[in-house]
């Protein structure tokens, strides 16, 4: 048996732990989504249905994987053309992606919610080697302003513009 190879056991407990985060993820949009104000003019479906279906659906599938694991059915171990089992995890680039995570986080409300993800786009393309860098960065800029546009401007949901797009009625500003 390869150095690499993973024992049925310790896959299943792995799919199980995948599965109960799922479980787990389901259960705590639950709780937040029910703080999720309802406004008084609201008469139709409302902003906690969206929430409260896609945690439902999380919950039923984590349950579903779990009991499915739990009868034995695991799934299948893959060869993975494209994989490279030997290679190591590298953790540099993971530091890096979870520091622009965070700083996503913190850029949110002084930046404006577009500022805050071109920048965390941009530092993932980079994190994971993007080449050209500039094209990365253009995208990410693009893609920032489209998804502003279509939540923040088109379904109305509050992501805050920031100064720079502060006064721009199509991004919500």
């Amino acid at each position: 048996m390869p150095a690499h190879a993973i024992t049925p056991a310790k896959r299943a407990t792995g799919e199980i732990l995948f599965a109960l985060l799922f479980v787990s993820v389901g259960a705590a949009g639950f709780v937040t989504a029910g703080s999720i104000p309802i406004p008084p003019s609201e008469t139709g479906i409302g902003p906690r249905a969206f929430p409260y279906i896609v945690c439902g659906m999380l919950v039923l599938v984590g349950s579903g994987i779990v009991a499915q694991v739990l009868r034995g059915k695991v799934g299948q171990a893959e060869e993975g053309e494209d994989l490279d089992v030997s290679a190591k995890t590298d953790w540099a680039a993971l530091a890096k992606l979870v520091g622009f995570v965070v700083l996503h986080i913190f850029l949110i409300e002084p930046a404006g919610w577009p500022v805050a993800a071109a920048v965390l786009f941009s530092g993932a393309a980079w994190s994971l080697q993007a080449k050209p860098l500039w094209r990365a960065v253009l995208v990410a800029i693009v893609l920032a302003l489209v998804l502003q546009y279509v939540f923040g401007g088109l379904l109305g949901v509050s992501l805050p513009p920031g100064p720079l797009l502060e006064g721009v009625p199509f991004f919500n500003g």
